[in-house]
């Protein structure tokens, strides 16, 4: 693929996805599973045959320090439990860039390492932000490892109005593994995945 000469418009349709499924009302969401950090819920994909999940958790810190972890940057490799490492192949103006990053095996590596070039926006939303991203075909994959796919996925992160030191972050999550995997485990490993991005975000701000 060629270097994206104009993110402009594929960061206007990344934000627009991302805020329908934000708009998506709770009766269709399924699942509920809840921990001391995050409640993930699910349904299945509009962009493909697995599903789109839905986190959500209060968490005690400003929003745009919150988003500065999360986002492509210095912070997030250190916390992420799932990265092994990142590196920013293209910066854009407007907070825009193309990353590639690879994620550590999973499920006593049924899943094994995966590898992703995704292109990452983050935006202004409401009184808060959103960083979002969504998987480019990009370059050569790199050797002993699986390119996944993600589709639309995103983070909104709002500071709660009764409390302006707590933030409540909203996370969409819809990620094609790819390679010979049954259902059941990639759904395993979503759901825990998701509720230790939350715990292991906390102990970073807390640092």
């Amino acid at each position: 693929m060629d270097p994206l000469s104009n993110p402009a418009p594929l960061a206007s349709k990344l934000r627009n996805t991302l805020v329908r499924y934000h708009s998506i009302g709770d009766s269709e969401w399924r699942g509920g599973e809840k921990n001391k950090d995050a409640t993930v819920w699910r349904k299945p994909s509009e962009e493909f045959s697995g599903y789109l999940y839905k986190a959500q958790g209060v968490v005690e810190d400003v929003t745009n320090r919150i988003v500065d972890h999360i986002r492509p940057g210095p912070y997030r490799l250190d916390w992420d439990s799932l990265m092994t490492s990142m590196d920013i192949l293209e910066t854009f103006e407007e907070n825009c860039c193309v990353m590639r990053y690879t994620t550590a095996g999973q499920l006593w590596n049924i899943i094994a390492p995966r590898e992703f070039v995704d292109f990452s926006y983050t935006t202004s939303y409401e009184d808060g932000l959103l960083t979002c991203g969504i998987s480019l075909d990009y370059g050569e994959v790199t050797p002993n490892f699986v390119r996944g796919f993600n589709h639309p996925c995103g983070w909104f992160c709002v500071p709660l109005k009764d409390s302006p030191g707590h933030s409540l972050l909203t996370g969409y999550i819809q990620t094609e593994l790819r390679g010979m995997l049954p259902q059941s485990a990639v759904d395993t490993a979503m759901s825990s995945t998701l509720a230790n991005f939350y715990s292991d975000l906390k102990k970073a701000l807390k640092a």
